[in-house]
């Protein structure tokens, strides 16, 4: 019963926290969205994601769902999460048991208990969310780890096979960087979910060949391992188009701004006093971008202008506003 309430309750917080007090820009949605609303009955779902920042789940899954969708408490994601992290005491395994997150020991392999928990749910058709990494990024989620086989386990032990979609992310490190107690707001993430990765051809290889298990389970997670990393490279070209188009977006602003502003009579008005425009100033000197530097700002960095507008409303008693932009060339 508690189960049922807090999920939605929180799926929804967080869905609002996104979409409200951040900016998510999702490609593909619809290919999860289809398949949680025609899979049938007892038909497994593994979705399988990048790990950048420590609340990527629940943060960027409920940003992937309507919050219809996230109000059926039965039907939403299960995850797994190190007993060291989340269940250190009586109150956080409550509370992370209420919101569908099942415990696993690190350094147990793939034989633990909380794997076996997690086919269960997958042979009772339940959703299962994991990353495959194992753990989060190392370097802010410019690079993706190597894949664990525990995916391949989850994928090839469970009674049916799977539906496996995996989404890759890029901006929760804005969010959530290590080392925050908070999450930040007024930041840009994006994601991208690619179709459902297939698995009939290894699983015939590997009867044919009469494979050992352990390694159609490598070669499960290599594939999978390929797909992500294919649709990280997607999803950083998408953010650095993003953040391009929104520079541009915001320099059209302001200089429409102040083109108006510079047509108005404000001596007609009695205002002239008040006013102060300045154009030409130069802008601080560019720094060379380093070769550790994100593609983002390399790419920003490239396409900023040296010259800047400034535009002030001024009284008396002091600046009341001002106008910033550059100009583009």
């Amino acid at each position: 019963m508690l189960q049922a309430v807090a999920v939605p309750v929180l799926g929804n917080v967080c869905h609002v926290f996104m979409h409200g007090l951040n900016c998510v820009q999702i490609y593909g949605a619809e290919k999860l969205h289809q398949v949680l609303e025609n899979r049938m009955e007892n038909k497994p779902l593994i979705t399988v994601s990048n790990h950048v920042a420590a609340m990527d789940d629940p943060l960027v899954i409920a940003a992937l769902l309507p919050p219809s969708v996230i109000l059926d408490a039965q039907n939403l994601r299960w995850t797994l999460c190190a007993t060291d992290r989340c269940f250190l005491n009586s109150v956080t395994s409550a509370f992370f048991k209420h919101v569908k997150v099942l415990p696993v020991s690190r350094g147990d392999g793939i034989y633990q208990k909380g794997m076996d928990m997690a086919i269960s749910k997958l042979n009772r058709g339940g959703w299962v969310h994991i990353f495959p990494e194992g753990s989060r990024s190392r370097d802010g989620g410019k690079t993706m780890g190597s894949i664990k086989r525990g995916i391949g386990r989850l994928i090839l032990d469970a009674d049916n096979l799977p539906i496996v979609i995996p989404f890759v992310h890029t901006g929760m490190q804005d969010i959530m960087p290590v080392g925050a107690k908070l999450p930040r707001i007024g930041k840009t993430v994006t994601v991208l979910v690619g179709d459902p990765i297939e698995f009939d051809d290894l699983l015939a290889v590997g009867e044919k060949d009469n494979m050992p298990r352990g390694k159609l389970y490598d070669a499960v997670s290599t594939r999978i391992g390929d797909r992500l990393q294919k649709l990280k490279a997607q999803v950083d070209r998408l953010a650095v188009q993003e953040a391009l188009q929104s520079q541009h977006y915001h320099d059209h602003v302001a200089e429409r701004a102040a083109g108006i502003v510079q047509h108005v009579d404000w001596e007609a008005l009695g205002m002239d006093n008040y006013m102060s425009i300045g154009e030409d100033h130069a802008s601080p000197p560019r720094q060379e971008a380093s070769s550790e530097q994100p593609l983002v700002e390399k790419q920003m960095e490239e396409n900023s202008q040296d010259r800047y507008f400034q535009l002030g409303f001024s009284r008396e008693s002091g600046i009341v506003s001002r106008i910033r932009g550059y100009h583009i060339i």
